[in-house]
């Protein structure tokens, strides 16, 4: 039969057809699902706004803006040795492999293979029946190649997948440094509010025993009756027992931090220091700018796109597959010849398979797919609408815990100045011992709920900056929300959502108005 060429125009037509279709991704492009996103907030103070995503900027160290160096020391620990932020950290890296891994699929695969035999063929076999069995040697070295174009975007979609999968685990790694974070410094301060009632219950067993003395005197010299003694002795013992069951709450708050540092509960101590710090002034005019601060809303919207890949990916199914492969090498049964001409061999050609029925199998992968996907716009959606209400919880604590702290107080001055005068009383013996007890009572009651107000104060103060995603540096929210110059345009944004390590200067309450109001009147473009 006579060798027949191959036209070139038809040849190079299906190489270029061939092209066109690679990258061709099937499936629905992936768009941010929308939310209800107020444009301002319930609780806030007048001027506050919401502000556009943007969450990959470092928060720095936010704590610094409490001026505490313990708790700065206790922060720094916590970054270098907390073992749920170096599991979440592996869990990026992992994550961020799987990129890689995914990626490696649009390149082809190349094989090399060696092989050495010495056979003895059967002396039954048609071609060695006179000679009892040929002994042969077989020597084989060859080139595999194979390579299969992402026609439907297969690949493409896989990729896409692993790169929001690693941007959401670098995402989950910043919420749960946040996360670890405040918890800290959340731990921190109640356990500095136990200082501080520590230090009143001490105060109050030394103003009792006080008390004890001045009664058993006023008995001694028949003032008073035996059952005033014994009463005072009763209030007495009760605060002691009351000073000694507040240690039990502080070993434990310690024993936390311990851990959340790092370091075993055993040799860890922090020395007594009473509680006398006070929230820092949050800006009236500062964007609350939710969606682009919190990382766990980044990481469920990285969710989402990555759910949104996997419908591509479960569609590309459908289609047919083409695998182009080449085999060549050299072959031969003498050592000696095998990398000579004659012993050369190859081959190359397509394959095209597709699947003509599963059984409503691929139907149903992508069914679930685009379930999957509507699963994670509704948990991105909630994780919205639960960071609202985090920082409406917060901003409303603030605000009315701002408020009871100034009449409690009052009132501790009040119950203080009562007890004074009913003392002298006593003293003169115009009152009985009852009302020394209750005026007592009433001033401790006093001075303790004020010390607790003031823990759950700072305790809240914590919770509004991780509601808002991390600190409130001025000059970094102006260039977050657009008020400012934009940064340098050829700084590279990391693609892996992992901000670069910095720090961030704490917010000055005494900054000038023009810049606060910078803040305020910036826009923000998405």
């Amino acid at each position: 039969m006579p060798f027949t060429r191959i036209p070139v125009f038809p040849r190079k037509s299906a190489i270029v057809l061939v092209l066109a279709l690679v990258g061709c991704a099937v499936g629905p492009n992936y768009k941010r699902p929308d939310t209800a996103i107020p444009a301002s907030y319930k609780e806030a103070p007048e001027g506050w706004k919401v502000a556009q995503p943007s969450d990959r900027v470092d928060r720095g160290n936010w704590w610094a803006i409490y001026n505490d160096p313990q708790l700065n020391d206790l922060e720094t620990r916590l970054n270098a040795s907390n073992q749920t932020i170096a599991q979440y950290a592996a869990a990026y890296r992992q994550a961020r492999a799987l990129v890689s891994e995914a990626r490696a699929a649009y390149f082809p695969t190349l094989g090399l293979s060696a092989t050495g035999s010495r056979a003895r063929s059967s002396s039954r076999s048609s071609s060695s029946v006179s000679s009892g069995g040929a002994i042969g040697n077989s020597y084989d070295l060859s080139l595999d190649a194979s390579w299969e174009p992402d026609l439907w975007g297969t690949v493409s979609r896989t990729v896409g997948a692993q790169r929001a999968g690693e941007q959401s685990a670098a995402a989950d790694l910043a919420n749960a440094r946040l996360s670890a974070q405040g918890t800290l410094a959340q731990t921190y301060f109640q356990l500095r509010s136990l200082d501080a009632q520590q230090k009143l219950l001490d105060d109050t067993v030394a103003a009792y025993q006080r008390t004890l003395q001045l009664t058993q005197n006023q008995y001694a010299q028949g003032t008073a009756a035996r059952s005033d003694v014994i009463q005072a002795q009763t209030q007495l013992q009760s605060a002691q027992a009351s000073a000694i069951d507040n240690g039990v709450a502080r070993a434990q708050y310690e024993h936390a931090i311990a851990v959340l540092v790092g370091e075993p509960a055993s040799t860890f101590s922090i020395a007594s220091s009473p509680l006398d710090a006070t929230p820092p002034e949050v800006p009236l005019q500062l964007p609350s700018a939710i969606l682009e601060r919190r990382p766990d809303i980044a990481s469920a919207e990285r969710k989402a796109a990555q759910a949104n890949e996997q419908i591509g990916v479960a569609i590309a199914a459908f289609f047919p597959t083409l695998t182009l492969s080449a085999t060549g090498g050299f072959q031969s049964s003498v050592f000696s010849q095998l990398l000579t001409a004659p012993s050369r061999f190859w081959t190359l050609g397509p394959d095209i398979a597709a699947t003509i029925f599963d059984g409503g199998l691929r139907a149903a992968q992508t069914e679930a797919a685009r379930a999957s996907y509507d699963s994670a716009v509704a948990t991105y959606r909630q994780t919205v609408l639960t960071a609202f209400q985090d920082v409406e919880d917060n901003l409303a604590s603030q605000r009315i815990l701002a408020n009871e702290i100034g009449i409690q107080e009052q009132a501790v001055a009040s119950a203080q100045q009562a007890l004074v005068i009913v003392t002298n009383q006593y003293k003169s013996g115009t009152v009985g011992f009852i009302n020394v007890l209750t005026a007592q009572t009433t001033a401790f009651l006093a001075e303790q709920k004020l010390a607790n107000i003031a823990g759950e104060r700072m305790v809240s103060s914590v919770g509004l900056i991780k509601a808002l995603g991390g600190g409130w540096d001025t000059a970094q929210m102006e260039q977050e929300t657009g008020s400012a110059a934009a940064p340098d345009a050829a700084a590279p944004v990391p693609a892996s959502g992992v901000a670069a390590k910095g720090s961030s200067a704490a917010l000055n309450p005494a900054q000038s108005s023009s810049t606060v109001a910078a803040v305020n009147g910036g826009t923000a473009k998405e």
